[in-house]
């Protein structure tokens, strides 16, 4: 029998994997940018060339069945070819085996709490939507406190992103539910503020406020506020950070837990309250952080140096380390919002580069509050610098990703998020004829699903959320008369760094699961 790389033509250079980040595929044209959108390279693509559907949720990626996929799994999937133990089924497991409880991280923190007769404050995102936090694991914190007799002060982050846009009133009743006799809710965030990771530092200097002094707008309770802010036609995400009732501030050396797993939007509130030297917005006092004693769920950066509950799992023989250690010169290019994933989460969680490893990172727009008001973001750049690179002849693998799909998506708006297609699709279109006149070969795939659909059909709301959608994988060969075998179905992310390997004629490593997507003859 013919193995797949058998039946390919030679190796391409270079081999492009192009992401169309949050681009899933549901058959329904209604509300559905994928299908409303004019995309005539794409659409010429897909009828010349190969295809199939990968999984991109719930247990195809490491996550809990019914679970929609995200670009940090959808990443790290693709990387390391294979189905990763996702943070938050460690911690699911941990939590029913006892080994969260017993933590000797939250031990301690709870110990130093119970000493000093001060409250624990935890800080996270309250919904849901799972894909940064689990409502289940801000409750079993709550319950273990009060078993050790500490009384915490929640700083709720609102979703509206991964969930519904209105859908707040119901997290924050079942906090405020279990939080009786046990806490109090501290402040009230939209994420847009508390959860910012594009160094937009008076976002977080809002939340910081609310947070550790006790500033801003309050209000009686946490409900009022909420819907005080629909009042004004803000939705969750953008709700402004308020104080609830008679919350003061953090005391001097505050105590405190960031419950996020995910953490790339954890990472700059965690900077402001912990982490000295600190120069991003004055801090008063100057010399110390608000919270000399705080933990967090994941390692949201190494460099911290603080305690970790579940530290991260570096996976060994990743697409990336392969192609190194064959001497396969890279290049990895996205703009702001993803490029972290296309470097860190691609890498396995490793902020170095790899050997022969090139990085371009294209500056995401600024002076917008939200990108519906530009669409295409930073698409013509990207595009602009992979056909540079392509050019240049200097590279072998080149990885890239458009943000737009998923961004322009969550912000719920159809229009905007067509918009936002169609520019990929002229980008799309620009580096084919520049990978073909080369040589090059093109993978065309996304990491989750999301502008395919913009509307939810029960609650009549916009859509904003990733969903359990299937995703595109197309295959550009080099020009040539060769015939390509097939693709198998039922393929799912962990099978795209089997089939680049298959494609550039290096062998899979064992510890790599995932599958080649061409079929054997």
């Amino acid at each position: 029998m013919n193995t797949p790389s058998q039946l390919l033509p030679p190796p391409p250079r270079p081999l492009l994997l192009l992401i169309l980040d949050g681009f899933g595929e549901r058959k329904e044209r209604e509300n559905n940018a994928v299908h409303l959108a004019h995309t005539p390279n794409l659409d010429s693509l897909f009828a010349r060339y190969p295809s199939t559907l990968l999984g991109a949720s719930g247990p195809d990626v490491g996550l809990p069945t019914g679970q929609i996929g995200n670009s940090e799994v959808g990443h790290l999937t693709i990387g390391a070819g294979r189905v990763m133990h996702t943070d938050i089924c460690r911690i699911d497991q941990a939590i029913t085996n006892g080994s969260f409880a017993n933590s000797p991280v939250l031990q301690n923190l709870l110990h130093q709490a119970h000493n000093v007769h001060r409250e624990l404050h935890i800080f996270g995102l309250v919904s849901d939507g799972k894909v940064h936090s689990a409502l289940e694991h801000l409750f079993f914190l709550i319950e273990r406190a009060a078993s050790q007799a500490v009384a915490v002060v929640v700083h709720a982050f609102l979703d509206g992103r991964d969930v519904p846009p209105k859908s707040a009133l119901k997290y924050i009743q079942a906090l405020e539910n279990k939080l009786e006799g046990k806490g109090r809710i501290g402040s009230i965030s939209g994420r847009y503020y508390a959860m910012d990771r594009d160094h937009r530092w008076q976002r977080i200097h809002q939340a910081y406020q609310a947070i550790v002094h006790g500033q801003g707008m309050r209000f009686p309770t946490a409900i009022q506020g909420i819907k005080a802010s629909y009042d004004t036609g803000k939705t969750d995400e953008f709700v402004e950070p308020f104080v609830v009732g008679t919350y003061q501030g953090v005391q001097a050396e505050g105590i405190g837990f960031h419950f996020n797993f995910r953490p790339d939007r954890a990472r700059q509130l965690t900077e402001a309250l912990a982490i000295q030297p600190f120069n991003r917005f004055p801090r008063t006092p100057l010399e110390h952080p608000p919270f000399p004693h705080y933990a967090c769920m994941t390692t949201y950066d190494a460099s911290f140096g603080l305690p970790i509950v579940f530290p991260k799992e570096n996976p060994t023989d990743i697409f990336p380390e392969v192609i190194a250690r064959h001497g396969l010169q890279q290049l990895r290019c996205a703009e702001t919002e993803k490029y972290a994933h296309v470097t860190y989460f691609f890498n396995g969680g490793r902020e170095k580069h790899f050997e022969r490893e090139e990085r371009i990172l294209i500056p995401s727009p600024t002076g917008i509050s939200t990108y519906d008001q530009q669409p295409a973001m930073s698409a013509p750049l990207i595009a602009d610098a992979v056909i540079h690179a392509i050019e240049s002849d200097r590279y072998d693998f080149i990885l890239a990703n458009f943000a737009n799909p998923d961004m322009v998506g969550h912000t719920g708006i159809l229009q905007a998020a067509i918009a936002a297609v169609e520019s990929v699709d002229q980008a799309i279109g620009s580096i084919v004829n520049a990978a073909q006149a080369k040589n090059g070969a093109v993978i065309i795939t996304s990491d989750h699903g999301n502008c395919e659909l913009m509307l939810d059909a029960e609650t009549g709301q916009p859509h904003t959320a990733h969903t359990l959608n299937p995703v595109p994988f197309l295959y550009i060969p080099i020009p040539t008369s060769h015939p390509l075998p097939p693709f198998r179905t039922g393929g799912k992310l962990c099978d795209i760094a089997p089939t680049l390997l298959t494609i550039l004629g290096i062998e899979q490593p064992p510890i790599m699961t995932g599958l080649s997507l061409f079929v054997s003859s």
